[in-house]
C-alpha cells in the first residue's frame, strides 16, 4: 500500500527544498525533476503543494511523460479526499502517431477537426460574400 496524504499534508510538506504535486489523486515528489521538466521548473513550482490535475490535462502530455511520472510518485491522497478524476484524453503527438490510414500514412489531424475547420471557413465565406 502506498503512503497516504491529505491535501493539507501535501501543502505543508511542500517548501523551497521539496516540491510535492497532486495529479489525479496521486502525490508526486518532483524536486529532482525540476531542471528536467520540458515546460520549465516554474510550472512545477507554481503547483507545489496543490492539485495541478486540471492544468496538467489542459497542456496534454505524451505517454512517455505518463510513464516517467511513476518514478516520482510517493503516495496518494486519502480516500476521503480523492476526486476520482482520471487524466483527460488530450491530443498529443502520441495520438497523432496512432491516427493512421489503412495504408499506414499519418493523417496529421483528426478528421473531425478538418471538417470543423472547413465548416467554419465555409460559413465565413458565405457571410462575407452574401
Amino acid at each position: 500500500m502506498s503512503k497516504q496524504f491529505t491535501r493539507s499534508e501535501v501543502a505543508k510538506l511542500s517548501n523551497k527544498d521539496k516540491t510535492l504535486i497532486i495529479l489525479h489523486d496521486k502525490v508526486y515528489d518532483v524536486t529532482s525533476f525540476l531542471n528536467e521538466h520540458p515546460g520549465g521548473e516554474e510550472v512545477l513550482l507554481d503547483h507545489s503543494g496543490i492539485d495541478g490535475s486540471e492544468d496538467f490535462d489542459d497542456v496534454g502530455h505524451s505517454t512517455d511523460a505518463f510513464d516517467l511520472m511513476t518514478k516520482y510518485q510517493v503516495g496518494e491522497l486519502v480516500e476521503s479526499e480523492k476526486t476520482g478524476n482520471l487524466p483527460k484524453k488530450t491530443w498529443t503527438k502520441d495520438n497523432f502517431k496512432s491516427n493512421k490510414t489503412n495504408q499506414g500514412e499519418n493523417q496529421g489531424m483528426p478528421t473531425t477537426m478538418v471538417v470543423s475547420i472547413l465548416a467554419v471557413l465555409a460559413a465565413i465565406v458565405y457571410f462575407v460574400y452574401l
